[in-house]
């Protein structure tokens, strides 16, 4: 009866019946374990389940027991009782099992303790199985580890599918798609897991036509993962509006979403700023069991918050279920985006306070956030604490941020010499920010020199051409402006016009200057002109009126 309930997910009735058996044993509270453990939101009851049984000294765990708390361990992230139940392994006599060995190298991984997975796996010896193999093969490609993987890759006496499509992912994630290539011509025989890593690779090298030659291949015999694939595969080449359109022909066709499904459309809605779509797939998402799930919900943050609906981020940030950094970071970009700086440093006060520790994507959103705010001193602290506090050492992307915070508030010469102290080469971006901001404090001494600096880095920016001159027009220095706008205009160099789109009926509309491509051009031109005549016919009536006291 009790597996009966757990089968069906009707988890109230399994515990009821549980409670009331007179004699509990192992088998009884594993079963009970491992269904809340299947559960979206059912992993941290699962956890406190198996500490009572620990309690309760009627049963001791065992291997399978302990593998589902090991799994459980692992999708919580939760380092500390991970090692606790590994201790209880090594106890029990467990640790050489191979799907218990599997279970810890998967949660060491998730944990990004890559080190103790390897020690794991090393601890194993001949035991291992190459599905451990595998499993030490994908922590070390998630974690960027590629020529240890390939080591061990190459080291194993027998191969299967998995191996090579671990390795094959792995070549592509890093860039080194002819071995990726290469490995998936090797494979014998080739199954769909194959075809959908490969769809993926070609993709993420651009090589979108191969991809939906594979994709047609799969016809008969598509998963979800196939067609999340190939959806991806459309977003990474910036065909966001077909992506949307094979999610339609999937829900045509019947077939079954997973949490991928929603959160790649919703990063295609994101980079469309199509707020209307994104509404009706998250219509679609409330149908589904996917809304808790951290990595949908993150992703639906990141929406709500590109489109500038701040209140529906919250709601459904406060929706996710055990929220991760990335949803947190998602939210606090949000705020930083959109100038409410003081509101998205509370959010990291608080994703401290819950014990979330930030990574360097969280740490771009809180100085961006504060450079938004004017809140220097803040940054400033912020920066200081990220490699001594949070072991994060900074990349390009924060000095960056640390010079616009000086710079937006004035600090232009401390910005400059920030930039020169750096440890790292400042680059195009970095330069740019002094430059705008020397442009707007009207420090001609700095924005020369950072000017002259982007010269170095590209002898012909148009941006720069701008700014200089702007900054010589508004000093009164008129000789000097004449000589940089005849230089700018001896290079023939045109800026790229700037465009504005509006979402009608579901459908993107672009427009930008003097562009007749629209096919109601005529029509939008003609009614342009039409409010263009009213309004200029009423302003001179306005200001007779005013001027008379009315």
């Amino acid at each position: 009866m009790l597996a009966g309930y757990v089968q069906r997910d009707m988890m109230g009735d399994a515990l009821d019946i549980f409670e009331k058996m007179p004699a509990r044993d192992v088998a009884a509270w594993t079963t009970l374990i491992s269904g809340y453990a299947k559960r979206e939101d059912g992993c941290e009851r699962a956890l406190d389940l198996f500490g009572c049984m620990r309690r309760s000294s009627e049963v001791l765990p065992n291997e399978f027991t302990l593998d589902c708390v090991i799994r459980i361990c692992a999708r919580l992230r939760v380092l500390y009782p991970g090692k606790v139940v590994h201790g209880l392994c090594i106890k029990d006599g467990f640790d050489l099992d191979n799907s218990v060995g599997g279970a810890l190298i998967g949660f060491y991984c998730d944990c990004d303790a890559i080190d103790d997975a390897k020690r794991v796996y090393e601890s194993m010896g001949r035991e291992a199985c190459l599905n451990v193999t595998n499993s030490l093969i994908g922590g070390f490609i998630s974690t960027g580890r590629i020529e240890e993987a390939e080591l061990v890759f190459y080291e194993l006496r027998e191969t299967n599918p998995m191996s090579y499509n671990l390795m094959i992912k792995g070549y592509a994630m890093n860039g080194q798609f002819e071995k990726s290539k290469r490995l998936f011509e090797e494979m014998s025989p080739k199954n769909l897991t194959s075809l959908n890593t490969m769809i993926s690779a070609y993709s993420k090298n651009g090589e979108l036509g191969e991809a939906l030659k594979l994709f047609d291949k799969t016809k008969g015999e598509r998963n979800s993962v196939t067609w999340n694939s190939m959806m991806s595969g459309y977003i990474l080449n910036g065909q966001h509006k077909e992506a949307l359109k094979l999610y339609v022909t999937m829900r045509r066709l019947s077939v079954d979403y997973s949490r991928s499904t929603f959160s790649v459309l919703f990063r295609a809605c994101s980079c469309l700023g199509s707020f209307q779509q994104g509404q009706l797939l998250h219509a679609h998402l409330t149908k589904t069991p996917f809304q808790a799930n951290v990595y949908v919900g993150t992703a639906l943050v990141d929406f709500y918050s590109k489109c500038g609906r701040l209140a529906d981020a919250q709601r459904s940030f406060i929706s996710i279920f055990s929220p991760n950094v990335a949803a947190w970071t998602a939210l606090i970009n949000g705020y930083a985006y959109h100038g409410l700086g003081s509101e998205a440093i509370s959010l990291f006060r608080s994703m401290l306070v819950q014990g979330i520790v930030p990574n360097a994507a969280t740490f771009v959103g809180i100085l961006s956030a504060c450079s938004h705010a004017g809140l220097v001193g803040e940054g400033l602290r912020i920066f200081q604490s990220m490699e001594r506090c949070y072991k994060v050492t900074p990349t390009i992307e924060h000095y960056t941020c640390v010079v616009d915070l000086l710079g937006r508030s004035g600090h232009v010469k401390e910005a400059e010499k920030f930039i020169i102290q750096m440890p790292i080469e400042a680059d195009g971006v970095i330069w740019g920010a002094l430059l705008n901001a020397s442009w707007f404090w009207k420090d001609m001494e700095v924005g020369e020199r950072a000017a002259e600096k982007l010269f170095s880095l590209d002898p012909n920016p148009i941006s720069t051409f701008v700014i200089l001159s702007n900054m010589y027009a508004m000093l009164g220095r008129w000789g000097q402006k004449t000589i940089l706008r005849k230089r700018l205009q001896s290079l023939e160099l045109r800026k790229d016009p700037g465009c504005s789109w509006i979402e009608l009926n579901n459908n993107i509309h672009l427009f930008s200057v003097e562009d007749k491509t629209h096919p109601y051009s005529d029509v939008i031109y003609a009614t342009v002109e039409h409010i263009t005549a009213t309004i200029n016919s009423i302003i001179p009536f306005t200001c007779l009126y005013s001027s008379n006291g009315g």
